[in-house]
């Protein structure tokens, strides 16, 4: 990971309803699976999985879900299906300890 501060992250984690939705720019089929920094207001992903067939947004899903040791069904992209910019939610995590693990 590049160093991104909390207060860089507190553009991109934000908590709504219960949860916490992370806005991303995905970049697929990168080198590794990675956090890669900030672009703009959006937490920078870099994944393996190519952009087809949805293999991009369960590698994303996997990647939070491991991230935060939470269930793969807690992890669902809400905004930005079939975009490079996504908005990911993570039930049952709050926004300290989302930034927390994030930086």
């Amino acid at each position: 990971m590049s160093g991104v501060s909390i207060q860089e992250l507190d553009s991109a984690v934000t908590e709504h309803n219960g949860c916490i939705r992370i806005t991303c720019r995905v970049q697929p089929r990168a080198s590794r699976d990675a956090i890669a920094g900030m672009l703009g207001n959006a937490l920078k992903i870099s994944l393996t999985a190519p952009p087809l067939e949805g293999k991009a947004n369960a590698a994303l899903c996997a990647f939070f879900a491991q991230k935060f040791k939470c269930a793969k069904s807690a992890v669902s992209i809400v905004s930005g299906t079939t975009s490079k910019n996504k908005i990911v939610e993570i039930q049952g995590l709050t926004r300290a300890i989302a930034q927390e693990k994030l930086t």
